[in-house]
Formats: C-alpha cells, structure tokens, sequence
C-alpha cells in the first residue's frame, strides 16, 4: 500500500532546483552591481525567458535517471549504483545538449569514465573540491527507502565520480542530509544544528565499501584522515554560517558571509544562508542566491532544492514551474519519488 505525501516534497525540491538554476544562469560571473544595472531591484527578478538551466540540472537529472534505474534492479549498493550512474555521466558529457559552460573536473573525470577498462577511482578527481558534486547530489535525499548508510555512503560515491577531494564527499553527504531533513520535516532553525552533529558523528567514517580505495589516491596517511580533512572544512563553514544567520542582513551579498560558492562547502553555506534568510519566502531566496557575486546558479539551484524540501511542490507558482526546462523529467521523478511505501 502507498500513500502520496501531501507537499511532494521530492517534486518540490527538484523544480526549485532547476528554478533556481535558470534564474542564475544569466547573473553567473556578474558582481552584485553590475547584477542590479542588468536586471533591477533583486526582489524583482523574473524568470528569464526562456527559462534555460546550465549543467548544473543537467547533472542532477542524470543523476537521479541513474539512481533510479539502481534502485530498480533491487536494494541499493555500489556496484548497482555507480554503472548507471557512470553511464549516465558519459552520456551527459557526449549529449550536443552539454553546452551550458560545464566545470573542467566534470568533463575530464566524465572523459576517464568513458575508459570501461578504467576503475572509477582512476577517473576521480582526487584533487578537486568544486561545487559540481554537491549541486547534482538533492535525488540522493529525495528518494525513498534507504537507509542512513545507504544515503551517505550513496552521496559521497556519486561526488566521487567526478570531484574526488574529501570537501567534496563531504558537502555533498551533507547536502543530501540538509534535503532529507528538509523533505520529512526538520524546522529549519535547527538545521544548522542537526549538520554540525551529524558532521561531528561522521568525522573519521570512511565509507570504504562504498569508495574502495579511493583515498590510496591522496597524500594521506590514513582513510580516517582523509575524511577528516573534509569534514573539518564543511564544519568550519558551518560555524561560518550560524553566525551568518543571526547578523547578516538579507540586503548584503551572501557570499561576502559564506563565500562565493565556487568549492563544495561554500556553495552549502551560501545556498543554505539564502534559504534560511527568507524560509518562508522561497522566491525571495531564490533572488537573492542569484543576485550574489559568485558562483549564482550553483547556489540558486541549492537554495531551490533546500526551499522546495522544505515548503514542497506549491513553494512555485505555474506561471514559473510549467515553463522551466526539462519540466517533464523533473515531473516524472518528483512524481516517483512523492509515493512512499
């Protein structure tokens, strides 16, 4: 027997996501007045028209196609996960429709998993802590029935794909924690909290059945290091963000607070502080991540994910939900993911 959950919180999230992408896309690369001269007063920023997303919901579709063609070949685990996912990684890298200004690391680890004969950590980018990971990671959170193990050692596999450095298993473990939060229910004054706990409790975990050995492929001395190496930045910039919330104003560019988004934990940290500025004004935190000085859609489409778990599927209103790209897909797995057993 199945019951639909009332505020589609899956559906929510993944259209806030892609909202908040194509609002960012043409603000991208801008400083906050060069923003406001384009496109006016942030707290009246329209949907562009038409409403095109960047790699950024490229990736989380692909994700989340693979995600669900794992879970349907039984209960989740990594080698059931990381073929489709792979597969579908290259074939994002192949499409012609991979023309939206996509992150180096993405491409080359995409080009090294197009290698069958190549291990999956050969083709990580050890290195690379860019925002890529954590920005695609919401479907890890969204999707029903597993359990904690299985979401954590999930999210980290799928940043470890592509971005390979600690931050980035890390920031997109904890992104994914945020989201799930978020969808059963957490009020978001005690998100901060629940994060820093749950990074505080996962300090030293090294996930080996789920990354192999991939830390070998760092200078570390230990898998607990090079975990931890992660972990302490995703907790220094949440200490960053507790502060941010109670003495910023939502006047000020987030970024100048929490960063500018470019790496994993900040674009956390700045998509987090724009959701948690205006919870119950998920537009308003929308325009607000996209009127920002650094890496806008990436924390746009942080900041829609977060709200959308949040308030659920009417956070958006039709006039700009039916018009975002890749609506249909968005749908099909919002729709899937709404149903819990």
């Amino acid at each position: 027997m199945t019951t639909t959950v009332t505020k589609r919180a899956a559906t929510g999230a993944l259209t806030g996501l892609a909202l908040g992408d194509a609002l960012g896309l043409p603000t991208e690369f801008d400083d906050v007045p060069s923003i406001l001269a384009k496109c006016g007063p942030w707290r009246e920023m329209d949907l562009p028209r038409p409403a095109v997303v960047t790699d950024d919901t490229q990736m989380t579709l692909a994700l989340g196609h693979g995600l669900r063609t794992a879970m349907d070949r039984g209960p989740l685990t990594p080698e059931r996960l990381q073929r489709p996912v792979r597969e579908e990684f290259v074939e994002w890298w192949r499409s012609p429709e991979n023309n939206r200004a996509p992150g180096s690391t993405c491409l080359k680890a995409c080009h090294l998993l197009s290698r069958e004969d190549l291990p999956w950590q050969d083709a990580s980018q050890v290195h690379s802590k860019g925002c890529g990971a954590n920005m695609r990671v919401a479907p890890i959170g969204l999707a029903p029935g597993l359990t904690d193990e299985q979401r954590a050692g999930a999210a980290q596999l799928q940043a470890a794909l592509t971005h390979g450095h600690p931050t980035a298993l890390a920031a997109s473990d904890l992104t994914a924690h945020a989201v799930r939060l978020l969808a059963e229910g957490a009020e978001p004054t005690g998100l901060i909290g629940l994060l820093r706990s749950y990074a505080y409790d996962n300090r030293t975990r090294y996930h080996e059945f789920w990354l192999g050995d991939l830390w070998t492929r760092a200078q570390d001395p230990t898998p607990g290091h090079f975990i931890a190496r992660g972990w302490d930045a995703c907790l220094d910039v949440l200490g960053r963000l507790r502060e941010a919330v109670r003495t910023v104003s939502p006047e000020t560019d987030p970024c100048l607070a929490t960063g500018e988004g470019w790496i994993a934990e900040e674009a956390l940290a700045t998509g987090l502080l724009c959701f948690l500025l205006f919870v119950d004004e998920p537009l308003t935190a929308l325009r607000r991540a996209a009127c920002t000085s650094g890496d806008s859609d990436s924390i746009a489409c942080l900041t829609g994910a977060f709200a959308g778990a949040h308030l659920g599927a009417d956070a958006w209103p039709a006039g700009w939900a039916d018009r975002v790209e890749y609506r249909d897909d968005l749908l099909a797995l919002g729709t899937l993911w709404d149903v819990r057993p």
